[in-house]
């Protein structure tokens, strides 16, 4: 009888001590998925500016905003558009003033659209209206 009460204590000790184990590693798997999860999602951005450097061949733009410079890389989906014109990074140049759409993602910026803006009209001084002369009397009439 002794033994009998003993073999059974011990199988429900085991029992016990293997559902503690189960239960420890079902615990610890979930927390290696969360730092298995992605980074945080691409943030979205603008910036309105000069160009001072564009790249055709290497897909790059560098633009001067009010905060500072922004430098960033175009791919085959980026968009580069004049009004209502579609353009090439080719068609950017050094100087043009620009609005960039961007992702930035891992440190890297990559431009889903370039517009590049209309010029503004250069001031021109409207000549002074000229003075009216006096007319001059003719003597005698």
């Amino acid at each position: 009888m002794k033994k009998t009460i003993a073999i059974v204590l011990s199988l429900v000790l085991m029992f016990a001590f293997t559902a503690v184990t189960f239960a420890a590693e079902k615990a610890a798997a979930p927390a290696e998925k969360k730092e298995a999860a992605p980074a945080k999602k691409a943030a979205k951005k603008q910036v309105t500016g000069e160009v001072t450097a564009v790249d055709a061949k290497a897909n790059t733009l560098t633009v001067k905003g009010k905060a500072g410079d922004v430098a960033g890389s175009t791919d085959d989906k980026t968009k580069v558009t004049a009004g209502k014109d579609k353009k090439t990074l080719a068609d950017v140049k050094v100087g043009d003033k620009v609005e960039v759409k961007y992702t930035e993602a891992d440190g890297k910026n990559t431009a889903s659209h370039v517009s590049i803006m209309a010029a503004p009209a250069k001031k021109t001084e409207k000549a002074a209206p000229a003075e009216k002369a006096p007319a001059k009397k003719a003597a005698g009439y």
